[in-house]
């Protein structure tokens, strides 16, 4: 079944045509999730729940059972509500940050380097600084897009790097609270010793995910044009390819994060409306396509021949 979708501007955001059939499905959902809060319904709008309709192939029921879910999670979890200061211990080392930078289809894009995740021990200040770290970059991406890059540095890797119990933990937030989210993971410069716990932690990645991790390495001629395709080099870090030399500061960051709370408390206040809501729920709805290849769409796409397992 094929949808046609056109974008019209409106109050400096882009809004959405979408077919009657989509919208009927997005109704629908609407009815079966029930009244909301202030907070849910500025979450609900028309492209979040097209989010979790795409991610269950548009089967209505499915889709509410996932997004009531969510909405139970967001508001025993409390996401919005996570500050720099509730995981400034877990992000001291730089193992997770988002970038000054965009890549070309303006997807924000979050940095990690696993030799420094195990900084601290407990798996719950780790899942909640994750949480952070992608409602912050949710909360940044550009009216046209829904979607975030994350750039996996390889470097310095070690198995004691790494936690199934994490890794599962991290999965399970990502596909159950997060659909539609990750755009592409580019791990780059993984060693072969990171190959059997991959393999291991498969079974745990829903299909589209699977799809969205490509492996890349340093001077392979297919791995730099896919990097010249998705980044402006004279911005992008030199550890994955580029041209810009940069130390994390972790003093610089944490200004910089706590000017970025003010922005977040700011949009979950009860007085935005749904009229009102920025880049975090009105976004792109040119990728859907009711069929199971919607997160196949051309504008992820990047023409590339990787290794990949």
């Amino acid at each position: 079944m094929s949808v046609n979708l056109n974008k019209t501007a409106s109050k400096g955001h882009e809004q959405m045509l979408i077919s009657q059939e989509q919208q009927a499905k997005i109704n629908e959902v609407r009815s079966l999730i029930g009244p909301l809060s202030d907070k849910a319904s500025v979450y609900c709008s028309d492209a979040s729940i097209s989010r979790y309709l795409s991610s269950r192939n548009w089967n209505v029921k499915k889709a509410a059972q996932m997004l009531k879910l969510s909405l139970k999670w967001r508001e025993e979890y409390k996401p919005e509500e996570i500050r720099w200061e509730d995981v400034a211990d877990e992000a001291n080392t730089g193992k997770m940050y988002r970038s000054n930078y965009n890549d070309k289809l303006g997807r924000t894009v979050l940095v990690i380097r696993p030799r420094y995740q195990l900084n601290t021990k407990t798996t719950q200040g780790q899942v909640k600084f994750f949480v952070y770290c992608m409602e912050n970059a949710i909360l940044n991406l550009p009216p046209h897009q829904e979607e975030i890059v994350w750039l996996i540095d390889f470097k310095g890797f070690s198995l004691s790097n790494i936690s199934l119990k994490l890794t599962r933990e991290t999965a399970h937030v990502l596909q159950q609270y997060y659909p539609g989210r990750l755009g592409l993971a580019v791990m780059y410069n993984a060693p072969m010793l990171f190959q059997p716990f991959f393999t291991m932690v498969k079974p745990l990645l829903e299909t589209t995910i699977h799809n969205k991790l490509k492996f890349g390495y340093s001077g392979d001629r297919d791995t730099k044009k896919m990097m010249q395709d998705l980044f402006d080099m004279d911005k992008l870090e030199a550890a994955f390819g580029g041209k810009y030399e940069t130390v994390f500061d972790v003093n610089k960051y944490a200004e910089r994060m706590k000017e970025e709370d003010m922005k977040t408390l700011s949009f979950w206040t009860p007085s935005n409306t749904l009229s009102s809501v920025p880049a975090q729920n009105i976004t792109s709805l040119d990728s859907i396509k009711l069929n199971a290849d919607s997160d196949s769409s051309n504008k992820e796409k990047i023409e590339c021949s990787l290794v990949t397992n």
